[in-house]
């Protein structure tokens, strides 16, 4: 694993206790994901193709909105500490996918990219406490990542 990338990730991720559904409580979106409502990252372990097939549905531009949902496929880069991940939109791209952040109980997870251009903070309920957020802001502080363009993303507690 490269040096910047051993830097950013959590030492080690239980993929079975990962996979679920993560509410989206804050990102730096990509184009993808601007004016989303109920955002949601669902894993699922495909145990056939050894692989993670994520889907992220969510409302468009409000709670009552378009529903919409973007699927894409992740593998385990390091299968030392499964906490990078290469995820791929569509063929043939695939990107790095870090897991910079775990609660210890798996209650909410912070995730990035290697040129910190995009992080989303995820958690299993739909909110998520101010102590914890401001524990993962303050991680992310500490990474470099420029948290100017950081979004909240709207939840009103209903799955997409």
């Amino acid at each position: 694993m490269p040096k910047e990338i051993k830097e950013q990730v959590v030492s080690h991720v239980d993929i079975p206790r990962f996979m679920g559904d993560w509410f989206v409580i804050a990102s730096i979106p990509t184009p993808f994901e601007k004016g989303v409502y109920n955002g949601l990252e669902t894993y699922t372990w495909n145990e056939e193709k050894k692989r993670v097939d994520i889907s992220f549905t969510f409302r468009k531009k409000g709670f009552n909105g378009k529903k919409g949902e973007i699927t894409q496929k992740g593998w385990i880069a390091d299968t030392v500490g499964n906490s990078h991940w290469l995820v791929q939109p569509f063929w043939p791209l695939k990107f790095d996918y870090l897991v910079i952040d775990l609660a210890e109980d798996y209650s909410w997870t912070t995730v990035g990219v290697p040129d910190k251009s995009y992080v989303w903070i995820m958690a299993r309920k739909s909110s998520m406490g101010p102590e914890d957020y401001q524990l993962a802001i303050s991680r992310l502080k500490k990474l470099g990542y420029r948290l100017d363009d950081l979004k909240k993303v709207p939840q009103n507690g209903d799955k997409p």
